[in-house]
């Protein structure tokens, strides 16, 4: 009898701490019944099995339906981060009458679509949207817990985002091309966080009007710098300003759909006689505009800037010696070329430049005149690159190409070392290699805010000449002529692939121009530079030709 009593008791204390303290509900039971640390019996170890999986994801869903922020919390593997959210979902972005459906589950994830009711200031909206979570073990205690991720409370949230409902920060755009046609998210996907920036930058100066919406407010962690908020649904409409920007809708789509073809891939397409972006386009699950912000080797496409080194200092010339030896050695690191290409003793720059012979450039790149610095100057005074000073209308990095001795002086030359660029300064590289002058690249028009765009002296007319025609060489008979094969007109392309450490497969770059457009693209892990990259360019081109 007294046995009976004591479980009793137990049992009460139990049911009054479930109602009003989660976490310490479970360690309670958890003591009892043997399950936590502090039990008789062992931690459980392993992967959970299904009846835990589907127990823990529904006590998850039922406490969230409810607004119960900390009891759902309790059931995750970050109480603190996992609170934080679900609060601020009902207190800041005034959602309620949540409704969440589990899907079917495959191993330890659970997919589940929500429905909500957003409401704000006497006005309401429906919300609709899928997401997933996964159930892992506790490594502490043991318990089947849902794996926290920000994406479990919406598919778009990231670290660092929350979630707010209120009178937007800017009024909405209507972002126009140069044609006068509206660019949308839902026509041109990839444009998405582009548009949310040029909303935040010149929202005011477009004359819009702010509305109310429920938005995705981004922390900024990630790259250091204020992150435009993400609209997710509108409740008071506001008026649209309209903002003219540079891009044309017939390239831009050639663009979205060719980055399609590759996970982690950029590409940007510029007029060479003024600048003006005609395209830009990613296709990555971070929403990271690697086009404009990437910060990478840019491999063998920056030979173009090397050849007019060499040339602006009286090294070589396009028809003068350029050898191209098996293995080259500088300051003991020793250089080789790709797989099965043929040695040249007697090569000229243009069949080095077109073959991407990497030997070839090690060896010049030690000779009079050229110090660790003239690399750098090259990029710097010729191609208007790495003095942080271009401004296109959204954040940009301008590359980076710093002053090295030793072995990486070598590997500079060749796009590897400490050398960083984007499909953005390549373009540009491009522009300015076959014009003679660097003009800076911008998306929306410096007439909007008065502000000054970069400037650089660009190249001789001579050193000009000669890199188009080794561009055009490369594109007909080099190692770009399979990815350019069937593009009409005046073309030219160097193509690139970049080591990089703790990858099995090399970035694929590229980087062409036909006509009056120039464009050059990145394929992370992609492989040579014509495999990926290449038919990204072509497309680009064969559009805005």
């Amino acid at each position: 009898m007294a046995k009976g009593v004591k479980a009793a008791v137990i049992g009460g204390v139990f049911a009054v701490m479930l109602g009003g303290a989660g976490y310490g509900a479970y360690n309670i039971v958890s003591a009892v019944s043997g399950d936590g640390t502090g039990g008789a019996t062992t931690k459980k170890s392993g992967p959970p099995d299904a009846g835990e999986i589907e127990e823990t994801s529904e006590n998850f869903f039922a406490a969230w339906e409810k607004g119960e922020a900390a009891q759902a919390a309790s059931y995750t593997n970050n109480a603190e981060k996992a609170g934080a959210l679900l609060t601020a979902y009902g207190d800041d972005a005034f959602i309620g009458d949540v409704e969440i459906t589990p899907g079917k589950a495959s191993g330890a994830t659970v997919p589940f679509s929500v429905k909500a009711t957003v409401t704000f200031g006497g006005k309401s909206e429906p919300l609709s949207y899928q997401s997933v979570l996964s159930v892992v073990r506790g490594q502490t205690t043991g318990r089947p817990l849902v794996d926290w991720q920000p994406s479990v409370v919406h598919p778009e949230l990231k670290e660092g985002d929350t979630l707010v409902t209120a009178e937007s920060a800017q009024p909405p755009i209507e972002a126009v091309g140069r044609d006068g046609s509206v660019l949308t998210q839902e026509k041109y996907p990839s444009l998405g966080p582009v548009l949310d920036t040029l909303r935040q930058k010149y929202g005011e100066q477009a004359g819009g009007t702010p509305g109310v919406e429920l938005a995705i407010r981004h922390s900024g962690a990630a790259t250091g710098e204020e992150a435009a908020d993400t609209p997710l649904l509108t409740l008071t409409k506001g008026r649209a300003g309209k903002l003219r920007t540079t891009l044309s809708a017939g390239v831009q789509a050639a663009a979205e759909k060719a980055v399609r073809r590759y996970p982690e891939s950029s590409v940007v397409a510029v007029e060479p006689t003024t600048g003006e972006v005609l395209a830009v386009a990613n296709h990555r699950e971070d929403g990271f505009n690697a086009a404009f912000q990437g910060q990478v080797a840019p491999g063998s496409t920056m030979k173009i800037i090397t050849a007019a080194m060499l040339i602006d200092n009286g090294v070589t010339s396009m028809n003068g010696p350029a050898p191209c030896p098996d293995s080259a050695v500088m300051r003991s690191q020793t250089f080789k070329n790709i797989t099965n290409m043929r040695p040249d003793e007697g090569a000229s720059l243009a069949n080095s430049f077109l073959r991407s012979c990497n030997t070839a450039f090690i060896k010049l790149i030690d000779e009079e005149p050229l110090t660790d610095s003239s690399l750098t100057q090259e990029a710097r005074e010729r191609f208007g690159l790495g003095r942080d000073d271009w401004k296109t209308g959204i954040p940009s990095f301008d590359g980076s190409v710093p002053a090295v001795e030793g072995p990486d002086r070598a590997a500079n030359a060749i796009g590897q070392g400490q050398v960083q660029m984007n499909p953005l300064n390549m373009a540009s590289v491009t522009a300015t290699a076959i014009t003679g002058t660097f003009r800076q690249p911008y998306l929306v028009s410096p007439d909007l805010d008065g502000r000054q765009l970069a400037q650089a002296k660009g190249l001789p007319a001579g050193t000009a000449s000669q890199l188009k025609q080794m561009m055009r060489l490369t594109a007909t008979q080099g190692t770009a002529q399979p990815a350019m094969s069937g593009l009409g007109g005046d073309i030219g392309a160097k193509t690139g692939s970049a080591e990089v450490d703790g990858k099995a497969t090399s970035d694929s770059w590229f980087t062409g121009f036909r006509g009056d457009v120039a464009a050059a693209a990145m394929v992370q892990q992609g492989g040579h530079g014509g495999d990926a990259a290449g038919p990204i360019v072509a497309a680009v081109l064969r559009a805005g030709g």
